[in-house]
């Protein structure tokens, strides 16, 4: 499977080295790169990829405006927001927007492709920074929910890992177990806490 990508970059050395990075990996192709969102908007319709790389920052409309108007129009479309804010607001504007994965620019050429391919496995890709910003902002939270206790403590271990970004495999390493039982434990988890998503699962773990 070729994915398609696109880039929504206004800096052109960000811009250049981003479609760079993708078209380096075998199965990947950038199809389209703009550099504002009024332009992307106005061309995207025949350049929809698979997965779409967004800056926060543009001049004229935002890139999370841009995402929200057309993430609506492509439901289906997996977003990567890529930028140098850290702060709690852009990162949840970000993924309330329809975003399903944050990423520091600084850490793009180690983790770019690494997240593209888990996002479209269902994965929400973050840089460990942007992970540790959710989990202190959500931090206040002392009592865990009926869910949450539900959870047996294997549970809770892998999905903390899940809400720090790290990968299946990287969970599998960390508590010495095969991918498929972390993906075992993770059914049951999305069961417990009726989730479809790791967002949702990650989301309501945040939340205690």
């Amino acid at each position: 499977m070729n994915v398609r990508v696109a880039v929504l970059e206004d800096d052109p050395i960000t811009r250049e080295s981003l479609v760079a990075l993708v078209d380096r990996s075998a199965d990947l192709t950038c199809i389209a790169s703009w550099a504002n969102a009024e332009d992307a908007i106005k061309d995207f319709d025949r350049h929809v990829p698979d997965v779409f790389l967004v800056d926060i920052n543009l001049p004229g409309e935002s890139g999370i405006a841009a995402v929200a108007t057309l993430k609506a129009a492509h439901p289906e479309m997996q977003v990567l927001m890529l930028t140098t804010y850290e702060d709690p607001d852009s990162i949840f504007d970000s993924l309330r927007s329809g975003a399903s994965g944050y990423l520091l620019k600084r850490s793009a050429a180690r983790e770019l492709v690494p997240a593209i391919h888990e996002v479209l496995t269902g994965g929400a890709p973050m840089s460990p920074q942007i992970a540790r910003k959710v989990v202190t902002y959500f931090h206040p939270a002392q009592r865990a929910t009926p869910e949450m206790q539900s959870l047996t403590p294997r549970e809770q271990e892998i999905l903390g890992c899940l809400a720090k970004g790290l990968l299946y495999k990287e969970i599998a390493d960390q508590l010495g177990i095969s991918v498929s039982t972390v993906r075992a434990h993770l059914h049951a988890v999305y069961g417990k806490l009726q989730v479809q998503s790791r967002t949702e699962a990650v989301i309501k773990y945040l939340q205690g």
